[in-house]
């Protein structure tokens, strides 16, 4: 019979179900938490925020983006260096995003 502890699964998880992480800068980068890590509040939200993305509303998507990356970010102060380095770019808040769903899709359920 195999034993494992409690730190080899969570070492599991994290290379399974590990974050994208976005260098802003030398110093610093921006970790984006898998959603399969996030709290089952943060997942509903992150789902309420993609429906956003697909609906038909007239939501500027640059906003639904930035709160996207905000609410998956580990650290929000992180998250808000990363937004204001785009700067309202939508074709780069785009990139960002599609960058974290790809990254995301290998390890989702």
């Amino acid at each position: 019979m195999a034993t494992f502890s409690l730190d080899d699964i969570r070492s599991a998880a994290d290379a399974k179900y590990g974050s994208t992480d976005i260098q802003i800068d030398d110093k610093t980068t921006v970790v984006l938490r898998n959603p399969l890590r996030l709290s089952k509040t943060e997942r509903d939200e992150l789902g309420s925020l993609q429906d956003k993305l697909d609906g038909d509303d007239a939501l500027d998507q640059a906003d639904v983006l930035a709160d996207a990356i905000r609410l998956v970010a580990k650290d929000k102060k992180i998250a808000e260096k990363l937004i204001e380095q785009i700067d309202g770019d939508l074709a780069l808040l785009a990139q960002v995003f599609s960058t974290y769903s790809k990254g995301t899709q290998a390890g989702e359920a």
